[in-house]
């Protein structure tokens, strides 16, 4: 495994500190255990690195342009995704996720390395931009960070940030409606593709209903949809699906807990007050996405970057993503200084255990009209590892054992994702969160949890990392569901076996 490079000047090392975090945590979705994280990381990082030493020498002095290269962060990502594709082929893949180790033999990672004109749109657009165009882009966009802090890393005026970035989305917009029109298409892609670009435009212009129709059994043109409709959230989704491809979505979930955690919404220690221009950001809320006919692009859009993210079970409980570090917290901002070669890094590291033995299923339960209120939900078995409170009993006026935030992060016609936080009222060494789902609904992908389901009751089972949870303290997780109808509310919620109450 190779050494981490030397930082060459003080600006450099700067750049590590950056985007060391961001090339672990995706690096930590891609593999199986902390300390393949820590040896696809630096062995990505390395590479990385020189690619961007290569590309600065190779700059067009004195006219202020450089050679057409992704910023710097996801060009590290990208290197990521390139060294698992390298274990892959040298018999190292079993320390990869399998479902990473699926899409890499697939026609979809193939479009990443094939001709440029076949290539995801987002990532021949954000190569089209100036560097620093793209990098206050994907900063503001992918990696969640607040404007102000932005502009002090790019040395921009956060007076004027703001605008700044709306000229550069457009910019970008423009960039891959021209580049839509270069792609190869049929006919049929070929002669919506002026109408796309005008109904994307404005925010209130109506989708024809032919329109619609292609977009959601096109994959190719919803994506465009995605990069060119900016008022509808779905920009982050289409830049880390087009750059990064597998494990996008993912990706994009927990940069957005670690800029929360880093400025204390949820990290312990709260903001780090020793470092002005910290690696996280303020947390944002995830963009809902608007209903309407556009919604159909959307749908496409993001059940194309699911693919990419992992394919979809028919049955059993689909591979957790990797664990973020320190006991459930997401993936914070780095120390300045990188980790000693050869150790896992710092604050990421957790024990190689067996991944948690899937859950016995709970009885299936029917979700009732929407509307109406469904019966009273039966204790789900006590598992191991169970709270420090008392069991209930029949007659017991305990106050509920938790009490739960469920939240709709995003929706589509098709399906939904979601964030679960339980505020628990005791201690717990191991967890199990069930709720029901509407009938017809499937839980496809979870993360910081494994999944399992039997008809309309899912079932969370906490991973190794963030078993243990203090009195009073919160756990999370998120979920990805395909779904039958509008109905996106789960209810009937229990912690390991014992009610909980709904905020």
């Amino acid at each position: 495994m190779p050494d981490l490079p030397s930082p060459q000047d003080a600006a450099e090392a700067a750049l590590f500190s950056e985007c060391w975090d961001a090339v672990l945590s995706y690096a930590d979705l891609c593999t199986a255990g902390s300390s393949a994280a820590a040896e696809l990381a630096r062995e990505a990082f390395a590479e990385g690195i020189r690619e961007l030493r290569a590309a600065e020498a190779g700059s067009v002095r004195g006219t202020g342009r450089r050679s057409s290269r992704l910023p710097r962060i996801p060009l590290l990502l990208t290197a990521v995704r390139t060294t698992a594709a390298a274990w892959e082929e040298k018999e190292r893949g079993h320390k990869l996720v399998p479902e990473l180790r699926l899409w890499l033999h697939s026609d979809e990672a193939a479009r990443y390395t094939g001709p440029p004109l076949e290539r995801p749109l987002a990532l021949r657009g954000l190569r089209d931009l100036q560097q620093a165009d793209a990098e206050l882009l994907w900063l503001a966009e992918a990696e969640a960070l607040p404007l102000p802090l932005v502009a002090r890393r790019l040395g921009l005026d956060p007076a004027t940030a703001a605008d700044e970035l709306t000229q550069v989305a457009r910019l970008f917009r423009d960039r891959c409606h021209r580049n839509h029109l270069d792609s190869p298409m049929d006919a049929e892609c070929r002669s919506y593709a002026r109408l796309l670009d005008a109904v994307t435009r404005s925010p209130a212009a109506e989708t024809p209903e032919d329109l619609s129709r292609h977009l959601a059994t096109c994959r190719r043109c919803a994506e465009a949809a995605a990069c060119l409709r900016l008022n509808t959230g779905t920009l982050p989704g289409a830049l880390a699906g087009g750059v990064i491809g597998w494990g996008g979505l993912a990706y994009l979930e927990r940069r957005r807990r670690a800029a929360e955690a880093r400025l204390g919404g949820g990290h312990p220690d709260g903001p780090d007050a020793d470092h002005d221009d910290p690696a996280g950001g303020r947390g944002r809320k995830a963009r809902v996405v608007r209903h309407g006919p556009m919604a159909a692009a959307v749908v496409v859009s993001l059940l194309a970057l699911a693919v990419s993210l992992m394919p979809f079970g028919d049955g059993g409980d689909p591979a957790t993503p990797a664990a973020d570090n320190d006991r459930g917290g997401p993936v914070a901002a780095p120390a300045p200084s990188l980790p000693p070669v050869g150790t896992a890094p710092s604050g990421s590291a957790r024990a190689e255990t067996p991944e948690p033995s899937t859950p016995s299923a709970p009885p299936s339960r029917t979700a009732p009209p929407s509307g109406t209120a469904g019966p009273a939900p039966e204790p789900d078995p006590e598992p191991q590892g169970t709270s420090s409170g008392a069991p209930a009993t029949p007659g017991d006026d305990s106050p509920a054992a938790c009490v739960v935030d469920y939240d709709v992060l995003n929706q589509w016609p098709e399906g939904y994702q979601a964030a679960v936080t339980v505020t628990t009222r005791h201690s717990l060494d191991g967890w199990r969160v069930a709720f029901s789902v509407p009938e017809g609904h499937r839980v496809t992908h979870m993360w910081d949890a494994s999944v399992h389901q039997t008809g309309g009751r899912v079932t969370a089972a906490a991973a190794d990392y963030n078993a243990r949870v203090a009195e009073g303290a919160r756990l999370s997780f998120g979920f990805l569901t395909a779904r039958q109808g509008t109905d996106t509310q789960a209810y009937d919620f229990a912690l390991n076996g014992r009610v909980c109450e709904v905020a």
